[in-house]
Order: structure tokens, then sequence, then C-alpha cells
């Protein structure tokens, strides 16, 4: 689906059913120098369920046109600009990674939009590696290799992605190397790196609230997602177990029924926008 905001076309699947506008909104967001793509196993589900589902391509990344966002603060007012641009006043929202830092921003600076939270491998903060920042803004491919390989536990090393033909590091690496990586995960590792707000914006959110952390994430490691955690008011946590940062990839099935769980117990379908 393409559509406008703030003049520039934007790209979101819409999880293989045509978005319709009677129905709750859910809104994906991706991570560092990712597409859509990464969320094609959990969105699909909740389209066939009674849901209208985006995830999204951010500006200049996968389908949708214009520049890469330089910082989360800018990222967080697309993301609620979307919702605008697509007739809702309300939606739920699920981030990964660098959409954890996203969607929590954008939460806290609309609580009467936002209807629940759902974050994957987050962190109230995400400090960059020096070297693996120089070697994105300064389009080395290597930056994409050495993310996937530190992003994936051991099922992703392995093998056993659940859709046929495809290899987890491998998918990863097609999808951040789909834009030029200096404006993509360059930028966007530089936004991470530049954003200090995560604890702030954690203690302004007041509305339904999942965490699901993985024992094997390198990148935002449980004990980091649980300190966020701690200062969100009532948010529940999942720990998935022999998991890396990319569990939406890794471990789909597992982190589908904890994510379905939640939003249908907090933004059930019958709550029409």
């Amino acid at each position: 689906m393409k559509f406008k905001v703030n003049g520039a076309e934007v790209f979101a699947s819409t999880g293989g059913r045509p978005f319709d506008k009677n129905k709750p909104l859910i809104v994906f967001v991706h991570g560092s120098g990712l597409t859509h793509m990464t969320w094609v196993l959990q969105t699909r589900y909740f389209a066939f369920h009674g849901y209208s589902t985006l995830a999204l391509d951010m500006p200049g990344h996968g389908l949708s046109s214009g520049e890469s966002l330089k910082s989360i603060e800018d990222m967080a007012d697309w993301v609620s600009d979307v919702i605008d641009s697509v007739g809702y006043n309300e939606a739920s929202l699920v981030g990964h990674s660098q959409g954890c830092l996203v969607t929590m921003e954008c939460a806290a600076r609309n609580p009467n939009k936002i209807r629940t939270l759902s974050l994957m491998g987050g962190a109230g903060a995400i400090p960059m590696n020096p070297e693996l920042l120089s070697l994105a803004e300064n389009n080395d491919p290597k930056a994409v290799d050495l993310m996937m390989d530190w992003a994936h536990g051991p099922a992703g090393h392995f093998g056993g992605h659940p859709v046929p033909g495809l290899y987890h590091i491998n998918t990863g690496g097609m999808l951040a190397k789909s834009r030029t990586i200096k404006n993509t995960l360059g930028v966007d590792f530089r936004a991470c790196d530049n954003y200090k707000n995560g604890f702030e914006a954690a203690k302004k959110i007041k509305i339904p609230t999942l965490s699901i952390l993985a024992t094997g994430d390198k990148m935002c490691p449980v004990k980091e997602g649980k300190k966020l955690a701690d200062l969100i008011e009532g948010s529940r946590v999942e720990i998935i177990d022999n998991c890396g940062h990319m569990m939406l990839l890794e471990e789909a099935d597992r982190v589908l029924k904890v994510l379905k769980e939640f939003i249908l117990a907090n933004y059930p379908v019958k709550e029409k926008n």
C-alpha cells in the first residue's frame, strides 16, 4: 500500500489483506536499516484476524521515498503523522530494536493516540559500537554482516527459518542492503547513538505495554530491557529463551503467540476506530 505523509510517498505492507479503516489499526516499526519485510510473519496473522495493519518502510528505506530521518524524535513524530494520514485517531504500536525507541517516544508524545505498545528487543538507550557506526557511515557492507551476525542467536546461525528457502542472517542482510548503507543503516545508527530520552519517555507511558526480550540478545540484553520495563507503569515482560535480537524472525511463532495474546486482550477487534 502506498500513501502520502507530509507530501512524500510511503510504502507499508498491509499483511495480505486490503486496508480497512473500519478495523482497529496496528502499526509496525522496523529496526535500523531494515524494512517492512521483517514483520511479514506477524502482520499476516493480524490482517486475517480483524485488524488493519501497516508494516512501515521508514522514509528512505525499502520502498518509501525521501531521505532517512536523522533523529528518533523526528521518526516518532513521523509515525504519529502516518496514523493521521491514513485517517485514524488512534492505533496500537509494535516496534523492534530502533523501532522500540521510536514507538516509545511516539507513545510518550501522544498519550491519547496510542492504545497499546509492544516492544521487541528494546532498551532505554542503544549506544552504538564506534567501529560499527564508522563502517555504516562509510558505506562498508561489513557493517551489515557484523550487525546480522551479532543480532542473531544460535537458531539464526544454523537455519530453521519458517519460510522455506530463506536463511535468517542472509534474509536480514538482504533487507539491510536494499538501499545505500550509509543513507539507511548509517543514519539510523547515528540516530540511536544520539538518542538520550528513552528512560524519561518510558516514565510518561501509561498505556498497556508489552516487552518481549530474548536471553541470547547481545544488542539489547535482558537486563537492559527489564530496566526499561520497570519504568513503564504496569508493563508486562515476556522472555524468550535461546533466541537473539532478531526474535521476530528467529522465533516468529513464539513471538506471535505472546504478541497476539497481549493485543487481543488490550486492543480487541470489537473496538473500531
